[in-house]
Formats: C-alpha cells, sequence, structure tokens
C-alpha cells in the first residue's frame, strides 16, 4: 500500500520506500488491508493544497513527512461510499482552509488507486452518468416553458444545469427523488453549511442560497407534475436552501392541496428538525417520510457544529419521535468523520438516540469539511476511539431493526419500495 503524493503541478506518484497512512480525528495511523477497496467508479483524486504528504517507512515503521514540494493526497467518494479514514497529512499553512469536500485517504496498491471506505448503499439511481444531458436540457426547456411563471422551476433549472444537482435534474426528469426548496430562512447557523457562510468564516460555499419566497401555487405545481409515479419521491429542504420548516403554513397548505388531487408517490422533508411544532403540524398534513440532519447525538458537540437558534437536540428527538409515532417513514442524515463518530461517547450517545426515536433508516453521508477547523470547534473525545469500520458493525448489531445506508427508502410496508 504506497504512499501517494503530488508535485505543485498536480502531478501524482506513489513512493517506492513509504507505505500509506490515514487519519482519524488528529491522529496518523497505519491501515488494516481489508480496510482497503480499490477506487470506486466515480471518485476524484485530489491534492491538499498547502500540506506535506505523511508516510510510514516499510522497514523501520518510521512517519516520515516529504518535502515542501509535494502536497498529500486524497480522494473524494461517489455518494454509496462511507470513508474509514482521513488523509494524512500535515499543514504547512494552517490559516488556509481546505475546500468543503470529504477528503479520504488514498493509497497506490499493485497497478491501481484504493481507498480506505466501504461501500454503503447502491448508488446507481445517484450515479451522474444516468443523468442524460441532453434528455435533461431538454425536460428543463419543456417544464420552464410549461410554467414560465413558476420561479421555483427557473432555480432549479440553474441547479440541475449549472450544479449538476442530481436532485433537481430528477425534478425535470419526473423520476425518483425531486426537489422542492422553499426557505430562505433558516434556524441554525451550521459551521460547514454548503449554502451559506458568515463573511470572515474562510470557508466558500459550494452553492448560493435561494434568494426568494415561493408561492404555494409554485410549490404545488412541482409537485403534482413530479409525483406521477408510485415510487416517486418530492423532497423539501435541498442544499440551496435555509431550514425549510421555517415555511410550515406554506408546506401544510401545499401538501393537503396535492393530496386531495393525487395520492401517489411520497412526500418527504430533509429538516434539522428543531421547530417541534412545525414539524408537527407538517406531518398531521400527511407527510410520509422524514429525514433529520444531524452530526451526533452528544448535545455539546451538536450544538457546536450546528449552532441552533431557539432550539435544542431535545426538539429535534421531539420532532422525530412525533413523526414515527404518526406512522412517518424516519431517517436521520448523519454527518461522518473518522476519528470522531467513532468515539465511544458518540456511538453510545447515537445508539440510545435511535432507540428512543425509533429510527427506521441512518443514511450515512461523509462531512464535507476542513478537519482541522471542525476538530477545534467539537469537545475532546472523553472514551475509546474505536475506528469507523467497528464503529458501523456496531451500529449494525446495536440496532438490527435500523437500515444503514446512503440514500432515501420507502416504507417497506407500502404496495412498491424504492432506493433513492
Amino acid at each position: 500500500m504506497k504512499l501517494v503524493y503530488a508535485d505543485l503541478e498536480g502531478n501524482v506518484y506513489d513512493h517506492p520506500d513509504l507505505n500509506g497512512l490515514g487519519r482519524g480525528g488528529d491522529m496518523l495511523t497505519e491501515i488494516m488491508e481489508e480496510e482497503w477497496i480499490p477506487l470506486p467508479e466515480g471518485a476524484t483524486m485530489v491534492s491538499l493544497p498547502n500540506t506535506r504528504a505523511i508516510g510510514m517507512d516499510a522497514i523501520t515503521g518510521e512517519m516520515i513527512p516529504l518535502g515542501d514540494d509535494f502536497t498529500a493526497v486524497g480522494a473524494l467518494l461517489p455518494q454509496g461510499y462511507t470513508r474509514l479514514y482521513l488523509p494524512a497529512y500535515v499543514k504547512t499553512d494552517k490559516t488556509m482552509n481546505f475546500p468543503l469536500f470529504g477528503y479520504t485517504a488514498a493509497v497506490w496498491k499493485d497497478d491501481g488507486f484504493y481507498v480506505a471506505a466501504e461501500q454503503s448503499d447502491d448508488a446507481h439511481r445517484w450515479n451522474p452518468d444516468n443523468c442524460d444531458v441532453t434528455e435533461l436540457e431538454l425536460q428543463v426547456s419543456r417544464l420552464t416553458t410549461q410554467y414560465p411563471d413558476n420561479r421555483l422551476y427557473e432555480h432549479l433549472s440553474h441547479c440541475a444545469l449549472g450544479y449538476e444537482c442530481l436532485t433537481a435534474s430528477n425534478t425535470f426528469l419526473g423520476r425518483w427523488e425531486g426537489a422542492v426548496p422553499v426557505s430562505m430562512m433558516c434556524n441554525a447557523s451550521c459551521f460547514g453549511c454548503i449554502s451559506e457562510q458568515p463573511e470572515g468564516s474562510g470557508f466558500i460555499s459550494p452553492q448560493t442560497r435561494m434568494t426568494f419566497k415561493p408561492t404555494v401555487q409554485e410549490i404545488v405545481e412541482i409537485m403534482l407534475e413530479h409525483l406521477k409515479q408510485e415510487d416517486s419521491i418530492i423532497s423539501f429542504g435541498q442544499g440551496c436552501e435555509g431550514e425549510p420548516s421555517t415555511q410550515a403554513v406554506m408546506i401544510i397548505d401545499a401538501i393537503k392541496q396535492v393530496r386531495q388531487l393525487n395520492k401517489k408517490g411520497y412526500i418527504n422533508i430533509n429538516t434539522n428538525a428543531g421547530l417541534t411544532d412545525h414539524i408537527r403540524g407538517i406531518v398531521d398534513a400527511g407527510l410520509d417520510l422524514i429525514r433529520v440532519s444531524t452530526i451526533s447525538a452528544v448535545e455539546e458537540h451538536y450544538n457546536a457544529y450546528y449552532k441552533p437558534r431557539a432550539y435544542t437536540l431535545s426538539n429535534v428527538e421531539k420532532s422525530l419521535r412525533y413523526a414515527t409515532d404518526k406512522g412517518v417513514f424516519t431517517s436521520i442524515n448523519y454527518l461522518i468523520f473518522p476519528g470522531v463518530t467513532d468515539r465511544e461517547e458518540e456511538l453510545e450517545a447515537m445508539i440510545g438516540f435511535a432507540r428512543r426515536t425509533g429510527l427506521r433508516l441512518i443514511q450515512l453521508r461523509n462531512l464535507n469539511i476542513d478537519p482541522e477547523r471542525y476538530l477545534e470547534i467539537i469537545p475532546k473525545a472523553q472514551g475509546e476511539l474505536l475506528g469507523m469500520k467497528q464503529a458501523l458493525d456496531i451500529l449494525r448489531a446495536e440496532l438490527p431493526d435500523v437500515v444503514l445506508g446512503s440514500f432515501s427508502r420507502v416504507p417497506p410496508n407500502r404496495t412498491h419500495q424504492a432506493n433513492t
């Protein structure tokens, strides 16, 4: 498992004498052979700016950093893969932040790249190769022409064609999980927010947040247009908006109108679930699925990342429990970070949280963040660091009725089932 590194022009090499290492939190570590898998299709190799790569002498076991003329290399995994380790590196300029991506340890073995990861779901529906750009352009033109006054379609056209957002693309292609963003506002100030960063944060948001408040009619048009198949999902709460439940009045009205006309498909909300009263109203209006974003079930850790405004982790738990009790299929969008998620206290808290809320699905998502900056803001480890592979095995063993995956699923007690 040879160390890979890059020169300052971005050319990637493997080192003849040094083995590759990984990183869990701020600890460098040797990685077991069974924790490496071949580089998945759709993954991208990237250099880590302002870093030195670190490898291990294959004979002495000494950890050795390379010189300033070379940088560390990591992999960006496609959806459906969960990283087990971060790349091994040391920063040469600690004032510079990495772009907001999820970096994974990578090495060279025999005749190909390998990454420290495991496949957590079937990514067929979220493979960009399955999105026909020519057909997408035709459908964008068709729907924006058919609904010339619907600003949501115009907004989503930029998401689909500019950002290549697959959820937005699905909205135009009339398949699988589609998007209906509704909110400019948010009741949290997430440290790693991908759509809005405060001035001076040092991070650049990879996409921009929507800048208008849609009407109920605009929302209903998109929902009715998309919910034409039995396995269709239409989702409030996208990366281009704030917290959708802040617009609960509109969402409730839209759901009621849609369900009076159409019973097909599933209505989902991706939410932080902090506004419990709002979530209850949305659930009662006819919600089918809910996916709650969380990074931890440890309150101090949760607060450090989400910076919630006028809500607590207890509100999140109450929202999920209410949805479960009302028959909504409940899941969490669990932001994974090696060296933190696999802490003993983190696992214990998450297992208890899942049991109390009646969770049905944990969607594992690699946290897109600069590791140093993230580790600076969260609590220090209190217990043993177990390693991500063991942590995932423990979750599966302790929560046998909870599915671990990466994508939304529809309730298995319905007459059809989809994996989106």
